[in-house]
């Protein structure tokens, strides 16, 4: 089917920009995707019914199918996410969850403390954004719950560590793939001064928005810089409702995350819950090294740490280590000797619990390949192009690289397009600047990602967290702004002096002032609705 070419036209915006404002209006993630489908589908189609029908039912078949094969990058994630499910419905089970929530509690003393477990534990588990997310919610949940702390807050801290820290991390996924693209940015351009680890670690504190969100995280929870939606979520908390079995969860809540209904063990230990945590972790990580490693020796290439993350199979590293976490998790139950039959039922609980977390993520792939069939990236890209002065290219390229991972909902796929283009730009007008220019790429990427309804890191913080989705984005956006702003500041700096040193100063100058309005908004609205949080 031949599909209407709409790279120079900001009709290829449509699709994006509906789906985002019905999902934030109705609350309904499902079908503001679905119409976002369908409408890019009838673009694309001019306007023809069954082209419409035919090209949808392509590019979801193609969420599972990929040149005559399984889609594996899609389906490991589905993987995982199913066995991760499995795997924390039998911590449950085993009473490990329950025993580490005692343990936190006899040592976590206050609410500033749970708060502060989850943002650290999401600093130290950075080698992927899907994991980190849905790891550390599993870990930490149980103490914040008790502890009275929002799912909304919980959401906000495991999506504002994971896309932050790995994309700062060059031993990560992120940090493999964005080196991959720096590499052939420095060759095709001649610069010879530093290799791309080395370009990598000097982007590292130019990248303001990843820097300041983590920051941020570490300010809101030691602060309680609670503003907007989400100090209504915290108030609601302290009250002890949005948890398990609350009634005034609304059904998109029950919709996403059908909360676990599992009876605890009460001989479980400690260990029952950190044993399969960590085998899951190791084993993840083991298996990254080693995917990677098949890759090098595939090449020609002697194993060499950076390599392996550079080349490594993140699905099917994943995988694997979903598969021992679960197979350690099911050593955990049976040694308590715990009927087969409740066994047997509380994994299907645990997978059945990730069913909506995959159908949106289902849905959320779909829109971004009929997004990437409209150009709306390429659209996008198109409007830095031009007469500006390059003193501004930085900031311009940071706001245009959010707007395009918002749109989108992809950070490496605005990776991937941006990338190229700002190392092109920098080329024609200033090679001091190909470095500042490349990191507010990278800044304005997770910024957008961060921000997106239809982000898979976005969906999967939630799911992390147990929290409605659109509760999750309300109550995230104030703090992504604000960071955005302060990255701003940073950028026209940067862009004017060339100098990391002034520009960093100048962004962290910005985020003290800003921390200092979120107190006084926070401390305002504690005062008008008379409450304690």
């Amino acid at each position: 089917m031949n599909l209407i070419d709409f790279a120079t036209s900001p009709l290829s915006l449509l699709p994006p920009i509906v789906a985002l404002s019905l999902a934030i209006i109705t609350r309904r993630v499902l079908v503001s995707l679905g119409v976002g489908i369908v409408m890019g589908a009838l673009l694309l189609a001019d306007y023809s019914l069954g082209n419409a029908a035919g090209y949808i039912g392509t590019k979801v078949s193609g969420v599972f199918i990929e040149d005559g094969g399984i889609n594996t990058w899609n389906m490991s994630i589905v993987a995982f996410l199913l066995l991760l499910g499995m795997m924390t419905a039998l911590l449950t089970l085993s009473g490990g969850t329950r025993a580490f929530a005692e343990w936190a509690q006899s040592r976590v003393k206050s609410k500033r403390g749970s708060k502060l477990l989850a943002a650290f534990l999401g600093v130290f588990i950075f080698v992927d954004d899907y994991f980190n997310s849905l790891a550390v919610g599993a870990i930490s949940r149980p103490v914040t719950d008790r502890f009275y702390v929002s799912r909304a807050k919980l959401a906000y801290i495991l999506d504002s560590t994971a896309a932050p820290m790995c994309v700062l991390m060059p031993a990560s996924s992120w940090g493999a793939y964005i080196m991959t693209i720096i590499g052939g940015i420095l060759v095709t351009h001649g610069m010879t001064d530093y290799s791309a680890l080395g370009a990598y670690i000097r982007l590292i504190p130019m990248n303001f928005y990843a820097v300041f969100a983590l920051l941020m995280v570490f300010a809101v929870a030691w602060f309680g810089l609670d503003v907007g939606k989400m100090r209504d979520h915290e108030i609601e908390a302290s009250q002890g409702r949005g948890f398990d079995g609350d009634e005034s969860n609304n059904k998109d809540a029950r919709d996403l995350n059908e909360e676990l209904d599992i009876e605890e063990s009460e001989t479980g230990s400690v260990a029952d819950l950190v044993m399969p945590i960590v085998s899951l972790i190791v084993a993840t990580v083991a298996a990254m090294m080693y995917t990677g490693g098949q890759a090098l020796a595939a090449d020609g290439i002697a194993f060499n740490l950076l390599g392996a993350f550079e080349n490594t199979d993140v699905g099917k590293s994943l995988v694997y280590g979903g598969i021992l976490g679960l197979l350690v998790a099911l050593g955990t139950v049976f040694k308590q000797k715990l009927p087969t039959i409740d066994i047997v039922k509380t994994m299907w609980i645990g997978a059945r619990s990730m069913f909506g977390a995959i159908l949106i993520l289902v849905f959320a792939w779909t829109i971004g390949s009929v997004i990437g069939d409209m150009k709306t990236g390429a659209y996008l890209s198109s409007l830095v192009q031009g007469n500006i002065d390059h003193h501004w290219l930085p900031v311009i390229l940071f706001l245009l690289a959010g707007l395009m991972a918002f749109s989108t909902g992809t950070s490496w796929g605005t990776f991937g397009i941006m990338l190229p283009i700002a190392g092109d730009m920098a080329g024609a007008t200033d090679l001091a600047l190909m470095l500042p220019m490349l990191s507010a790429v990278l800044a304005g990427s997770v910024f957008g990602d961060h921000c997106s309804p239809i982000s898979d890191t976005t969906i999967l913080s939630s799911t992390g967290a147990r929290c409605n989705h659109i509760d999750h984005v309300s109550t995230q956006l104030p703090y992504a702004l604000s960071v955005a702003l302060v990255s701003c500041v940073g950028f026209i700096a940067l862009g004017m002096t060339a100098s990391v040193a002034i520009s960093f100063a100048a962004a962290s100058a910005t985020f003290v002032a800003v921390c200092f309005a979120l107190a006084y908004f926070s401390r305002c609205k504690m005062a008008n609705c008379g409450s304690k949080a």
